[in-house]
This record gives structure tokens, sequence and C-alpha cells, in this order.
């Protein structure tokens, strides 16, 4: 195999991050290479056409781009690719279209392995000269459509220079033929490089490349670079940032310069350096509003900083080893040289030019920039410029460096020197003894955050912290690192699993990592690093609940991470993180239990009725969660009283009264301590705190009551949060505070809350409703107990009152929830009272409520809301079906059963994805349940024989090309065929494309499978009318029908009634459709004239009615019917040509196509009575209206 791919799905985690897929593409060769030739091969075929030529253009991106993450394995081919192409441009007999495209494909290669290493294959003989200068002095700076071939050109000229001759020996005698001196090539080739260093595009950075090998040539350098210099310099001091010519003159001097004094030698641009220097000042780069030029001018500094000092290697610098294993062996024979080598240095010792000092502070001022590219910049220049300084400069460097490290400093600036501070240690720069200062302040930078306005910044500064840990791992021996150990694991551990940003995680896991393979003393370092690898840590709410724990398990770890979540995470601004946060120390608590009671309870109870909002919200969250942790530990080992001091239980017992006293429920901040505190009420009542007839539960359950009422004034996206912890904590308060003796509820506690949140389901407020629906469903089962009639009949009401007025949608979707789950609680008895389970006597008005929510088919501008109701319809019916079946199957009927399936069965038919999908599987399971089995069902073996029991989970009924094929079946079984084929006319009848498209493929065949059985397809058609019939005034059902119709007959469905004169069917239908015909309804109206046109195929008196209905359609009140009827009836009279006498035919069809029939109606009456006349169709009379 030439490549092997590797999926590796990690999914994504909350907090805002979606999932992430990594795909990794691990080749081993070019194995494209045989379709590259043949590409190249095809270019004089293809580039005339503009079509040929992006086709194969594309094809070849496709191929290279395959290898942008491994460029090497192109190297190989690099020679024959490049040779097949500079044939093509070689060529004299080839047009410049072929020459453009040529130089395309190898600025694609070029871009691919990098301009470095490809430039280097350009030929470059004496020969290659002359022709790259002719062909770059032809081509159009202008011509913005061939930039790659003068891109191209400029790199293969820049080799073409490196000819180790006097370029004056290739001029010959300079006088030509007609007396005109020509251009000396040197004289040439400058002025190209300085016309292509002022463009606008990608040629003035091939153009800089040039100047920095053609400058450095020593013929060259002896008569141009001075002038060169000054060129540029006048160039720099000339323009401005403001104008985007000007920026774009600006970038080409610089990177010229920048790139000349990189390739340049030392001797030959010392005495200009300091006047280059200058310039930059006066400049003032470093306060552009151009991050490229605030680059270009770190980067150029950073080189007249190198060309001041002389190259030499720091021999005080640290080192460790070697890259090469040969090299590490061979270190020992050789301390007896290095030490003669560091005498002679000293003795080399040299003064320090001042300008180095002035290169400094610029790339000090570069490290604080704003933009990251020019940080990064200025970072390697610190560590290029510190290399060649003496040992006490070099520490002063390191020393302004570590001041970026102030809380007075911006990010940026964190982030600069985290980014020096790596490539100091990289370069042995960062001697052992400066670590106690620079160790600290990377443990800072690991967790740096600021806050600004909803958001904060740092992710940047936490993952070049990350680098500066991976590179110091390489840097230093173990001994040296030993003392900071622990602070360093303990650093990058918790930002592996608390990073809110996921690149940080995965950096901190890769600095981990290297830390445990090259200095081996990080302890558990292979144990934790397979629990925490790069792709374990993307997943943020993974990380928090379950690698923590893993890693807390190692006790060198554990209280580091509990005091971090303390400190940074419970507080944090982000609410996901604060409830990670304190889930997270839910589950820690088992790994330091007494430390949690005894340190962290304590630390957080005054931060729970502190000042700062978040800080508040997150500590009252942890105190919940410790505490439930910290009882279920107790029950675990029989310590339930003791874990706790009577102090923190007192304290958590007040912070309902202070918050209240202090109006902390309300405004915003009551978004987030309304269900902090039912979460802490929840915990506490499941941690069986010694409340019992305590005041404060009083307090909680008027906090519960009152969030109830006050649901509406919360903003949308705080609701649901809000409703779930209200729900949980009432739930849990009812268990343990409101039970008289066990399993029997506090009677006067009992009739106030159900009376209470009954009287709830009435209110005008739709959420108040929602909650008090949800509340009555999270009663406990004693509190239900002789209750139970007065809370169904109290749902059930509100559900028939709502669904009548097409309102409070979200309230019957919550009340239908909560009949299910009382039912559940209440239990099933045959023979029981109606106040205190379900039995024969409330089981049918319980069925019965439920199914009617099962044809909630309500609208509003968000759509259809009713969905909500029926999917949470299904659900409950599908759970008491199956607690009934369980308990009691001989209370439920026959009918019932019936009307359960039907209505799953036409939902599973219908256009919703996500609905189908839900009804489909409750649909499955109750067929194929068997503990219990479901009595009852209609058809059950045949519904078995199309539903095998492995299409449960084989069966995508998202998917409608998998769907529709299965429920069109239904169509078959009587009991099942008008639901069925009520949900199949929204499918059919719908816009969405692939809906109906299968739907409607799926309904044909089945109607191809009984064209030959009369009985069947009169049996539809009843079925069809009988829809029709129902649903003429329901507009949702009405438009979709006449549409599945018009399909119907446009696909001879009902070919065997047309035999026959004056069918029955086609009487009703016609029928029906005239009543459809008074509708204002403009998609009606359509629909209608589509199917009376599709009538047209029956036979006998029949007919006459429907051309006589569609005659009256050409005089309709509306234009655009009078139109469409005219249009429709053309195409109908081309379709069946058996309609009208052919004699009449060709009038009547150009009446028809050129008459207005816009235009006024008097007009048109004319053309319509004539055509009444040709198709012997009596005139329609117009009927006057009747004024009293």
């Amino acid at each position: 195999m030439a490549s092997s791919e590797t999926d590796i799905g990690c999914s994504g985690g909350e907090g805002g991050e979606s999932d992430i897929i990594v795909q990794t593409h691990v080749l081993g060769d070019f194995s494209e290479s045989g379709e590259t030739r043949a590409l190249i091969s095809s270019l004089p075929e293809v580039h005339g056409d503009m079509v040929t030529t992006e086709s194969a253009t594309q094809r070849f991106l496709v191929i290279m781009n395959r290898y942008q993450e491994q460029p090497h394995l192109l190297d190989p081919h690099l020679e024959w690719l490049l040779k097949m192409i500079l044939e093509f441009i070689r060529s004299e007999q080839s047009p410049p279209s072929l020459v453009h495209l040529s130089f395309k494909f190898l600025y694609i290669i070029c871009k691919v392995r990098g301009y470095k290493i490809f430039m280097q294959l350009f030929p470059h003989e004496v020969a290659d000269v002359q022709p790259v200068l002719d062909l770059l002095s032809r081509q159009d700076p202008k011509d913005t459509e061939t930039w790659e071939t003068r891109y191209m050109l400029l790199l293969w000229l820049s080799m073409t220079c490196l000819i180790p001759f006097d370029l004056s020996r290739l001029d010959g005698h300079l006088e030509s033929g007609a007396g005109k001196t020509r251009e000396a090539t040197m004289d040439r080739i400058l002025a190209i490089a300085k016309s292509y260093l002022v463009v606008s595009d990608s040629p003035r950075d091939a153009a800089s490349v040039l100047v920095s090998k053609f400058m450095t040539r020593p013929d060259v350098k002896q008569k141009c670079l001075g002038d060169f210099l000054g060129w540029s310099l006048t160039t720099i001091s000339q323009t401005n940032d403001q104008s985007m010519r000007d920026i774009m003159v600006l970038d080409g001097a610089l990177q010229s310069l920048a790139k000349l004094f990189k390739h340049g030698k030392r001797d030959d641009l010392l005495h200009y350096a300091s006047t280059i220097l200058q310039c930059l000042e006066q400049k003032h780069l470093s306060e552009s509003s151009q991050a490229t030029l605030r680059k270009l001018g770190v980067k150029l500094i950073q080189r007249l900083g190198l060309t001041f000092l002389k190259p030499r290697l720091a021999t005080w610098r640290y080192q460790r080893g070697s890259r090469s294993l040969a090299a590490n062996l061979s270190m020992s024979q050789s301390t007896a040289a290095t030490a003669e080598v560091e005498t002679q240095e000293q003795e080399e010792d040299y003064d320090i030019p001042e300008e180095v000092e002035t290169v400094i502070e610029h790339l000090l001022v570069g490290l604080k920039d704003k933009e990251t590219i020019v940080r990064w910049s200025a970072a390697k220049g610190i560590g290029r410029v510190t290399g060649r300084l003496p040992k006490e400069l070099a520490d002063e460097v390191v020393g302004s460096v570590l001041d970026c490290f102030s809380f007075q400093e911006t990010d940026n600036a964190w982030h600069g020197g985290c980014l020096a501070l790596a490539e100091l240690g990289r370069r042995g720069l960062l001697l052992p003894s400066r670590l106690t200062d620079v160790v600290p302040l990377i443990i800072k930078s690991l967790t740096y955050e600021e806050k600004r306005g909803a958001c904060s910044v740092g992710s940047n500064v936490r993952d070049a912290a990350c680098y500066v840990c991976w590179s110091f791992a390489r840097a230093y021996e173990p001994k040296e690192l030993k003392p900071f150990v622990t602070q360093i694991a303990n650093a990058l551990l918790i930002t592996a699993v608390f990073d809110r940003n996921v690149n940080c995680r995965r950096a901190a896991s890769a600095a981990f990592q290297e830390n445990v393979g090259r200095q081996g003393t990080f302890p558990h370092g292979i144990d934790i690093l397979t629990a925490a690898d790069y792709f374990a840590v993307g997943n943020l709410s993974n990380c928090y609940l379950n690698i923590s724990v893993y890693i807390a398990s190692f006790p060198e770890y554990t209280k580091a991470m509990i005091d971090h979540l303390i400190s940074m995470k419970i507080n944090h601004w982000d609410g996901v993180i604060r409830e990670l946060a304190t889930k997270a120390l839910h589950n820690l608590t088992p790994r330091a239990p007494e430390y949690m009671a005894t340190t962290i309870l304590p630390q957080l109870l005054p931060m729970a009725v502190g000042i700062d909002l978040h800080g508040r919200h997150g500590a009252i969250l942890a105190c919940a969660e410790i505490t439930h942790a910290l009882y279920k530990l107790g029950l675990q080992t029989n310590r339930t009283t003791d874990i706790i001091s009577s102090e923190c239980v007192d304290a958590l017992k007040n912070i309902h009264q202070k918050l209240q006293d202090r109006k902390q429920y309300r405004g915003f901040g009551g978004e987030l301590m309304r269900p902090a505190m039912c979460v802490l009420i929840e915990k506490l009542s499941l941690s069986k705190m010694p409340f019992k007839n305590d005041p404060v539960i009083t307090g909680w359950q008027w906090l519960i009551d009152d969030t109830i009422k006050s649901l509406h004034l919360f903003s949308s996206g705080a609701k649901d949060v809000i409703m779930i912890a209200v729900v949980s904590a009432l739930s849990a308060l009812c268990e343990e505070y409101y039970q008289a003796q066990p399993g029997q509820a506090d009677s006067a506690m009992q009739t106030v809350l159900v009376s209470q949140y009954t009287e709830g389901l009435k209110s005008t407020q739709i959420l108040t409703r929602c909650g008090s629906a949800l509340a009555l469903g999270c009663l406990p089962n004693f509190m239900i107990h002789n209750k139970l009639k007065q809370i169904l009949e109290g749902l059930q009401q509100m559900c028939v009152v709502s669904q009548k007025e097409g309102s409070f949608t979200e309230a019957r979707r919550d009340a239908i929830r909560a009949i299910a789950q009382v039912c559940i609680k209440a239990g099933v008895c045959t023979n029981g009272s109606t106040d205190s389970a379900l039995c024969s006597e409330n089981v049918a008005e319980v069925y019965s409520a439920l199914l009617n929510s099962m044809n909630d088919y309500t609208t509003d501008s968000r759509g259809d809301v009713g969905a909500w109701v029926r999917e949470a319809a299904m659900t409950s019916l599908m759970d008491v079906t199956m607690l009934v079946a369980s308990r009691a199957p001989e209370i439920l009927l026959p009918d019932q059963v019936k009307c359960v399936m039907c209505c799953l069965a036409q939902q599973a038919a219908e256009k919703i994805d996500r609905y189908r999908a839900h009804a489909g599987n409750i649909f499955l399971h109750l067929l194929h349940c068997t503990e219990p089995a479901v009595p009852h069902i209609p058809h059950r073996e045949e519904l078995q024989n199309i539903f095998p029991a492995e299409t449960s989970t084989s069966l995508n009924w998202n998917a409608p090309s998998q769907a529709f094929q299965y429920i069109t079946q239904l169509l078959g079984l009587p009991q099942y065929q008008y639901h069925t084929l009520l949900g199949l006319t929204v499918s059919v009848g719908g816009i969405t494309e692939s809906t109906v498209h299968f739907s409607s493929q799926s309904l044909f065949d089945y109607l191809k499978g009984i064209q030959d059985n009369s009985a069947a397809l009169s049996q539809f058609g009843d079925t069809l009318l009988s829809i029709f019939r129902d649903n003429l005034r329901n507009e949702r059902v009405s438009v979709p029908f006449l549409k599945m119709l018009n399909q119907m007959l446009a696909n001879s469905c009902f070919e065997i009634f047309t035999t026959q004169e004056n069918h029955q069917f086609c009487v009703d239908l016609l029928t029906l459709c005239k009543e459809i015909k008074k509708s204002k309804d403009i998609s009606k109206l359509r629909a209608c004239v589509s199917v009376f046109c599709g009538l047209i195929q029956f036979q006998g008196e029949v007919r006459k009615k429907v051309l006589s209905q569609l005659l009256m359609l050409l005089c309709h009140s509306f234009p655009v019917i009078r139109k469409t009827t005219a249009g429709q009836m053309y195409e109908m009279l081309l379709t069946y040509d058996d309609v009208i006498d052919p004699e009449v035919l060709d009038d009547v069809m150009t009446l028809l196509s050129d008459t207005n029939w816009e235009s006024d109606l008097a007009t048109v009456r004319t053309h319509r009575n004539q055509l009444c006349d040709w198709l012997g169709v009596p005139k329609p009379q117009v009927v006057a209206k009747v004024t009293m």
C-alpha cells in the first residue's frame, strides 16, 4: 500500500465544543506519479480551452495538496516533474497560454515543497541566463492571470545568478548592429529586481529572494550594493503606511533588506548597518498599523543586530548532549579541547557596539506587539542575538524578558515572554541558575486568564507556556529540573485536564509527554499519559469528570487539582466550566474526603454568600456536590453524621436566608442563584440533612414555588435550566422532608402542594403552567396517593382547553409528560381506586388525553410546534402501555391498542424526520416487546412479517430512502390503511425533495402492485375519499392531498377506473374538488386546477363536468388562476388527445396559448365562451349577487 489512512474519532465535550474528528493521512510514497505524468503530458492538448485547463489544474492541486504535510515524499520525483514542464517552457513552438499553464503547475509544486528546496533544481548554467532574462522582460507585471509565471521566473533567475563567472563576460560587445548600446546583464537583472520589489502580488516575495542571491555576488556587490542600499533607504524614508501602494513598496524593500542581511557576508554589510538602523528608527515601524510591516521591521532589526556582533558560539551556554548519538559518545573525549576553546574565547572578547542595545530594545518592544507573527519573530531574534553576547549581557537580556511577566503587562507581553524563554531555553542560553526565577513565572503563565467583557484572553499565553515546558524538557538534564518537577508536573496536568481551550489541553498533554520521555522524573508519567493522551483530552467533560479522577488517584496530584478548581474554576466566567468544576469536585471527593470536609468546605461557605456573582454561583454548586459526595462516602464507611462539622451544616442551612435577606434572588443574578440554590436543596435533601420541621424547609419550599411563578421573568436561555433544577429539588425535598411516616405523606403539605400546582395549570403564564405540570409529574408516590384523580383531571383539562385555543403548546407538552410520570408512580391496580392507581375506571380517560394529543398540529411563527406535544404523547403512550401490559393487561381494551398503533403508524409516515423516527422506533418497540407483550395489536403477524425483529436496530427511520419502503406496506392492512395514508399525504405532497421523492416512489410501487386487484384498489379509493372528505377545511392536509392526488392521476394509478363511464370514485372526487374551488387560497386553487386536468382521463358525463369546471376557472376573479388554468389545459390537451374533436383542436390550442388571460374579465369571458362553443360545453352563467 502506498498510503494508509487512519480515522480516530473523539467525541466533543460540553462548553460549546463540537465533535472533533481527527483524520491522519500517513503516506508512504508519491503514489500518483503515473497520473501526474499523464496530466503534465496532456498540457499541450488542454491549454487552449478554459474548462479543460481548469479541470487539469484542479486535479493537479488535489494531488499535490495531499503532500502538504509530507512534502519530502516528492523529492525523488521533483527532477522529472521539472524536466517535463521545462520542455514545454523552452520549446519555441509553445504558445503563451501553454507556457503560462506550465508555470502555474511549477508554482503548485513549489508551494507544496517550499521555494528554498525547489528553486535549487532549476537549471543554472551560463546558457540559461539570457533566455530567462528575455522571457521575464516580455512579461506584463500588471497581468493578474499570469503572476505564477513571473514568480517562478524570478526564482529561476535567482538560481542563474549563482554562476561563478563575472556577469560582464556574458555581455560581449554591448553595441548592437544599429549603433545603439545594449543594457548590461547586471543592470538588466537589477532593474528587474527593483521593478518587481514594488508590485502588489506574490512576485514581490520572489524578487526579494533574487536580491539576496544577486547582491551577494562578488562582482555585483562591488558595483551595485551601495547604490541598491541607498535606493532601498530612499524608498523606505519616502513612503508611509497609509496607502496600499506604499505598503506594498515598503514590504518589498524591507523583505529584500532582511534577506540580504541574512545571506550576505558580515564584512560587506557592516558599515551600512548603522545607517539602515537609523533609517528604521526614524520610520517608527513598530507604530505602524500593518502587522506585516512591523514583522519585517523586527526581522530586519534582528539581522542588523547579528551583523553588529561577530558570528560566534557562546561558550557559556548550557549544553545537554547533542542530537547525534555518535557525537554524544565522543563528548567525553573532547573535554580538554573544550577548555582550550573557552580560554581562546575569553581572549577574543571584544567591545559590543552601542547599536546592539538599540536592537535589543526594539526586539523587546516586538515581544509585546499585538500580533503573534511579530512576537514570534522578535522571540527568535532575541534568541539569535543573545547567543552572540557575553554571559553578563545575555543575563541582562534574560532579566528584561522576565519583566514581560508582570501583571501590569498585557496578555501580548506574557505571550511574547513565553516565546522568548522557549527560544532561549532551546538554544541553551537560559542557564540553570535562572530556573528558580523562570519556573514560577511559567507556572503562572500556564493558568493565565484575563476577563475581557463577556469572554477572556490568555489561551495563547497558556499555549506558549506549554511550549516553554516542552522546550525545557529537551534543553536540560534531569538533575537541573529535579527541584521543579512537582510544580511543573502539577501545572501541566491541571492545564491538560481543566483548561477551557482544547488546543491548550492538547499542548499541555504533549509537553507532559515530552517531559516524561526526556526527563524520566515525572511521577506516574507513563500511567497518566495513557489516560490523558492527545485524543483523550479533546473531550472537555471527559477531562473534568473521568480523566481528572484517574490522575487524582495518585496522591502527588490530588490536592493541587482540587485547589486549582477551587481557586480558578468555580469562579470562572463561563457557566459551563463552573458547573463541570463542581461535578469534578464531587468525583474527586472520595480521593481526599478529610481534606474536602475540613479545609475545602469551610473555605467555600464564605464564598457562597460572597459579593462576586460567579464565585457565589460556583461555590453554592460546589458545596452541594461536595456535601452529597461526602454523604455517599459516609454510607460506605458507616460515618454519616460526623464527616461534616456542625458549623458547616449550620452555614449550609443559612445560605438561603442570607441570599433572601440581600435580595440576591432578584434580577440577572437570580438567573444563576435560583438554579444553584435548587441544586443545593436537592443535594442536601439527598444527603438527609437533619432539617426536618426546621423553618428552613419552608424557605426552600417558598423558593421553589416562587421560581415556578416567576419563570416568565428570566431570559430564554436560563428558563430550561431553572425548570430542570426546580423539579429535581422539589422531588428530593418531598422525598426527604414531607413524609409523616415512611411511605405516608404529610397530609397538610400534600393538600397544599397538589392544590397549588393544579391551580398553577390555569395560570395565564405559559411557563408557570409548564412548571406546575412538571412539578406534579415529579411528586413521589406517597404525595400522589389519594390525589391521583385531582392531578389527572387538572392535567387533562389543561390539555383539552389549550389545544382548542391553539395556545400554551409547551405547557401541553409538559402536561402530557406529567400524565405518564404520575401514572407510573401511582402504579396499576385492576380494581383499585381512581384516586390512588391507574385502574379499569380511569385508564380510558388517560388514553383519551394522550391520543387526542397525537392530533396536535398547532403552528405558530416557529413552525409546527404541535410536534413537541405529539413527541411527548408518543413517549407517554409507550410508557403507560408498557406499564399496564406488565401489571394489568386485562384493562387494556382492543380499541385503545388499535388507536395507539394506528396513530404511531400515521406519525411514522409523516414528513419531519425526527418525529417519524421517534414514532417508528416506538411502533417497533411495542410490536416486538415480549416482556411484557402488548395485547390486542391488530394484524400482529402481518406486521412482524413486514418488520422482522432485526429492523428494530437496522432500520434508520430518519432516512426517507429506508423508512417509506416499509411504512407503505401498511396500506395493505385494512385497520392501518386510513392513518398510514393520512401520514403519507403530507409527505408525498410536501416540499422537501428527498421526502417527496422516496415517499411517492414507495406509494406508487404499492399502487402498481394492486392495479390488477379491483377490490383492493376500490378500498384504497374509498380511504382516499374519506381522508379528503374529513380534511376539506384542513389546510395542513388538503393542499398536500391535492398535490398527491395530482401525482397519482399523472402516473395513471387509477387506470382501471377510467375504462368505466362515470365511475363513482371520479364522481365523488369531482364533487369534493368543487368544494375546494370555492377557496380563496392560491396554492389550493392551483393544486385543484392540476387535479381537474388529471380527472379529464375519466370517461362519460363526468368529463364534460370537469371541462365545465376548468372553463369556469378560466374566468376566475384571480388573474394568476386564469393564467395557470389556461397553461394546464394546454398541457392536458397535449397529453390526452381524445378529449376534444380533432377538427377544433388547433383552434382551441391557439386560443389557449395566444390569449392574455390576465387581461380584464369582459375580454377573457368572450374567449372563454368561444372555447365553450368549440368544446360543446354549456356556457357558465354569471350569477348576480342579491343585495338585501
